[in-house]
């Protein structure tokens, strides 16, 4: 039995997030696993490297399977090219790397990046992929608010409540508005981990500080409080990507 590596891209806007569940139908994992089982000819699981919520895409998933063969990667692009036909158009993978059967794509990863974009101005463009907010905004003050995430390690303010997790503990290394066109705003934060809707609540209790709402020492007597009702409410999912998965460099050179 051989692990193989997948990383894929996804249009998160009519999926139910990414993780297959029993009372849930239409998500990714459970779409790659259906489809791959018709091209593998063998039951498939699917293993992310964590989920994402209703509505979030992924510009750069990373997922893990196992199977019987040692040798799909003597063939990849053909492998790659017969995935992508049978998957529907929302969801493609660009990559299949054989690693180490004891590598894992979740508990190897050492960081994750996202992504969370915001116009000022309405934009026929952008509108899918992108919160159009009105109103002005102090993305100083929210830089300076987003620069206190990395003194804490507990998120639970910014977490769904009753998430089934051991630990609320994240470690953020990154976090930084930047204006990437006239009007558009990028919001980039990097963390070891990250607790369900969390980026989204982080991103609302921001605003509330763009907006003069709440001053930086309330923001951090937020986080504090560790609790869920006390931050601002989730900003729209179709608007956050994850962009990147950092592994450690032998990870492919077992």
């Amino acid at each position: 039995m051989a692990r193989y590596f997948l990383t894929l891209s996804y249009n998160g806007k009519d999926y139910n997030g990414w993780q297959a569940q029993n009372n849930t139908p239409n998500t990714i994992q459970q779409i790659l696993e259906e489809k791959l089982e018709l091209v593998l000819k063998q039951k498939v699981e699917i293993v992310g490297c964590g989920r994402t919520d209703t509505g979030v895409s992924a510009k750069n998933y990373t997922s893990h399977f196992d199977y019987d063969l040692e040798n799909l990667i003597d063939k990849k692009d053909y492998w790659l090219h017969k995935f992508n036909t049978i998957l529907p158009n929302t969801i493609s993978v660009q990559n299949l790397q054989k690693v180490n059967d004891t590598r894992h794509s979740r508990f190897d990863a050492i960081n994750r990046t996202y992504h969370y974009f915001l116009n000022q101005q309405k934009n026929p463009f952008t509108q899918q992929y992108s919160y159009y907010f009105f109103g002005d905004l102090d993305f100083e003050l929210m830089n300076k608010a987003a620069n206190e995430l990395s003194n804490y390690n507990d998120f639970t303010s910014f977490s769904k409540l009753h998430a089934q997790t051991k630990t609320n503990n994240c470690k953020i290394t990154k976090a930084i508005w930047e204006e990437v066109e006239n009007n558009q705003w990028r919001f980039t934060i990097t963390a070891n981990r990250f607790l369900r809707g969390m980026v989204r609540a982080i991103v609302g209790t921001l605003l509330l500080v763009g907006k003069q709402k709440i001053a930086i020492n309330e923001f951090k007597k937020i986080i504090v409080a560790k609790n869920r009702q006390q931050a601002g409410n989730n900003v729209p999912a179709e608007a956050l990507f994850l962009v990147e998965i950092n592994y450690p460099e032998n990870i492919f050179n077992d």
